[in-house]
């Protein structure tokens, strides 16, 4: 705990009345959207107000001044006066200013007020404290605290951001053990004439069970924890020294709720506009983290009042950059962001963010329980911080289009599948260079017999080898892979998840935004009757030898699905 208590008791308070979540996605268009000339404006009449907005050193232009919770807004003039017109008169209302860089400012029911009205804004501190010890995560505190006003937490708690830093399948490749904790044995070097030393594959004659970054490197934490444990890296010094099996308290939440809300700006690279490559994860954010009795939380709106601040950063895919590009041995192998940048969905004008894609509009209108004081909102304002991913069947399915043609031509079934990257404003797959997809096309006849294929593509090795269908293994079956081929440079081991490693990329058939995938097979007729052709389009967390090896048990989820009857 805290040596203050106060401070906790205006975090819980602060959550209490606001929320500044990373929920709005497009800042809403200002219905006035041009300052007021006030100079010789009549007298207000019923429901309008005059007033200005000001700073300790004078007035504050383009602020917005807003009814809060409606959509009742303008501008400031240069002045920093105002005119607001339709405010209620049957009850009173509050008022509220924010310009960047500012808390919100407020005043409560202005109508009450004779003479033009005055809203005071204070600027936010820029500083990032160090030394701040994040709210622990013990008992009431932590993340959990927000849970008591507010339903994103049910939300967050089943999203992969609150499990980065503890996700099993991540720490079984950090550590290079199983689900079980069996670890393969640390990397054999070689003497070599040029080099020191050189990595040697894996000894076929000892258990493995799979890649480990502490295998290759005993000695050294690696750069894992600037994305996957971030309050733990933020730490001075410690941005290479962080191991995610010495997080402790907070640090196990992975990417929790207030250092997302102490998220001030990210750096990126202005010729690129990506995060430069040896700033990963919070190396590439500036966190506004407090001392004294100092105190902010960013969030999506202008007019939640408490030491608060809208940070219109949160409404752009720059937010995600940080933790969504990473570049190793000068391979780029994480890329949503940079993949999204170069899509026409970055286009501003007709494209979509990541937060559009990945923060779908709730299904209630409060973003702080009624009961706790939460006010009615804009629904469509209000963001899911469930932030659907890889591990969402529903969201898969609707992440391209399927398409199956099949026709009988004499003693042959001809079959045309079409992939459409659609509705994904990245690769499919993306980030994580394990995952991978896989199309598997069959014919089949009256007796529920396979007919073979006699022309058309196959799936790869990579599909997996060694068991049967049923369990998994589709290796040499009708159909393609889908995937990004990373090899090891020195022991030449692909496809590899060891990317930690000098990689070259062998093969990338994954599909960009709006690619069309389109492949054929000819398959021979058996015997007399009808035909089915089934086709299905599977996502997969790894490749299956790496599954295998680690012990991880998560099933394919089915993507797509066409099935016709030929006669």
């Amino acid at each position: 705990m805290r040596g203050k208590l106060w401070v906790l008791g205006l975090f819980l308070l602060l959550l209490a009345a606001c929320r500044g979540g990373v929920g709005e996605i497009h800042p809403p268009a200002l219905d006035t959207g041009t300052a007021f000339d006030m100079s010789g404006a009549p007298t207000p009449g019923p429901g309008t107000i005059r007033g200005v907005v000001v700073d300790e050193e004078g007035p504050v232009r383009d602020a917005v001044v807003r009814v809060k919770t409606t959509e009742n807004k303008t501008l400031t003039n240069s002045a920093g006066e105002f005119i607001l017109t339709g405010l209620p008169l049957q009850e009173p209302v509050t008022v509220t200013a924010w310009a960047e860089g500012y808390f919100v400012g407020w005043v409560d029911d202005p109508l009450s007020e004779d003479g033009p009205v005055t809203i005071s804004l204070r600027p936010y501190y820029t500083y990032d404290n160090h030394e701040y010890d994040w709210f622990s995560a013990e008992g009431e505190d932590g993340s959990l605290s927000c849970s008591h006003c507010m339903p994103c937490y049910e939300e967050w708690i089943q999203d992969a951001h609150s499990r980065s830093a503890v996700n099993e399948r991540f720490l079984s490749m950090y550590n290079g053990t199983d689900l079980e904790g069996n670890q393969s044995p640390l990397t054999r070097y070689t003497s070599a004439s040029d080099y020191s030393t050189l990595p040697l594959p894996p000894n076929p004659d000892e258990p493995y069970y799979g890649p480990g970054y502490k295998l290759d490197f005993p000695e050294s934490a690696g750069n894992c924890a600037t994305c996957h444990v971030p309050a733990q890296a933020a730490h001075p010094g410690q941005e290479y020294q962080a191991d995610p099996n010495q997080a402790r308290g907070i640090e196990k939440e992975g990417v929790f709720c207030e250092f997302c809300h102490k998220i001030g700006d990210v750096t990126l690279d202005p010729e690129t506009q990506l995060p430069y490559p040896n700033m990963p994860g919070v190396l590439s954010l500036q966190l506004h983290r407090p001392k004294g009795e100092d105190q902010i939380f960013f969030g999506n709106f202008d007019d939640v009042t408490r030491r608060v601040s809208k940070l219109p950063l949160e409404s752009e895919s720059a937010f995600c950059a940080a933790c969504h590009y990473g570049v190793f041995w000068d391979v780029v192998i994480y890329n949503s962001y940079g993949e999204w940048l170069e899509s026409p969905y970055s286009d501003p004008d007709t494209g979509q963010t990541c937060q559009e894609c990945h923060m779908p509009p709730v299904d209630y209108d409060y973003f702080v329980y009624p009961e706790k004081g939460g006010e009615i909102r804009d629904r469509e304002k209000i963001r899911s911080h469930y932030m659907p991913g890889a591990a969402d069947e529903a969201f898969l399915q609707d992440a391209v289009d399927l398409k199956v043609d099949g026709v009988r031509e004499g003693d042959q079934i001809r079959v045309e599948v079409v992939i459409i990257n659609d509705n994904t404003g990245h690769k499919v797959p993306t980030d994580n260079p394990l995952r991978n997809m896989l199309l598997l096309v069959e014919v089949v006849g009256d007796n529920g017999e396979s007919w073979p294929l006699v022309k058309g593509p196959r799936i790869p090795d990579w599909g997996g080898e060694g068991g049967t269908v049923e369990e998994g293994y589709y290796a040499g079956l009708p159909g393609k892979g889908f995937a990004l081929i990373l090899k090891e440079l020195w022991t030449n081991v692909s496809p590899t998840g060891a990317y930690w490693n000098p990689v070259e990329v062998v093969e990338d058939t994954r599909l960009d935004p709006y690619e069309t995938d389109r492949s054929r097979y000819v398959f021979q007729v058996q015997g007399e009757g009808a035909a089915r052709v089934r086709v299905r389009l599977l996502f997969r967390r790894a490749f299956k030898e790496l599954m295998d090896q680690k012990g991880w048990t998560d099933p394919d989820i089915l993507m797509g699905e066409v099935v016709l009857d030929i006669p």
